[in-house]
C-alpha cells in the first residue's frame, strides 16, 4: 500500500524540527518501527532538507513544501519543494568550515536523491530511504 501526506510549513528555523515531528508522527502511524533505523534516516533527511530551504531558500518564499510517502516494500520517499531554481550541489569542503557537509550526509544515508525541477514553480530535493531488512 502506497500512502503520502504532504505539508507546508512558513521558511523559519522552528519549521524543521515541526518537519521532523511530522514526519516521524505519519511514518510511525503507518507502520514504521519508532526506534528503526529506517525512520531515524528519515527523520535526519527531512531535517537536513528542511534546513537547506530555510538558509538558502529564496529570501521572498514564505513556505515551503515537505511531503513523505510511504512505499508498498517499507522504504519511504521524503520530498522538500521550494521555489528556489538553484539546484543543490555537493561542494568540497575544507577541513575548518563549519558549513556545506549537509548533501554529503544526504548522499551518505540516502539510497538515492535527486532533484526534480518544478518549472517557474521552483524544485523539489527528494531522498529515499530502503526499509529495515
Amino acid at each position: 500500500m502506497l500512502r503520502r501526506n504532504s505539508f507546508r510549513l512558513p521558511r523559519h528555523p522552528a519549521s524543521v524540527g515541526l518537519a521532523r515531528r511530522r514526519v516521524r508522527d505519519h511514518l510511525s502511524d503507518w507502520g514504521h518501527a519508532p526506534d528503526g533505523q529506517a525512520l531515524a534516516d528519515a527523520l535526519l533527511l527531512v531535517s537536513e532538507l528542511a534546513t537547506n530551504v530555510v538558509r538558502h531558500g529564496p529570501l521572498l518564499e514564505r513556505e515551503f513544501e515537505v511531503a513523505v510517502t510511504a512505499l508498498a516494500d517499507g522504504s519511504c520517499l521524503i520530498e522538500v519543494s521550494d521555489e528556489g531554481r538553484v539546484e543543490p550541489r555537493l561542494r568540497v569542503v575544507g577541513e575548518w568550515e563549519e558549513t556545506g557537509r549537509g548533501l554529503h550526509m544526504v548522499e551518505h544515508i540516502a539510497a538515492a536523491w535527486g532533484v526534480w525541477s518544478r518549472g517557474r514553480h521552483g524544485k523539489t530535493v527528494w531522498a529515499l530511504v530502503l526499509a529495515n531488512v
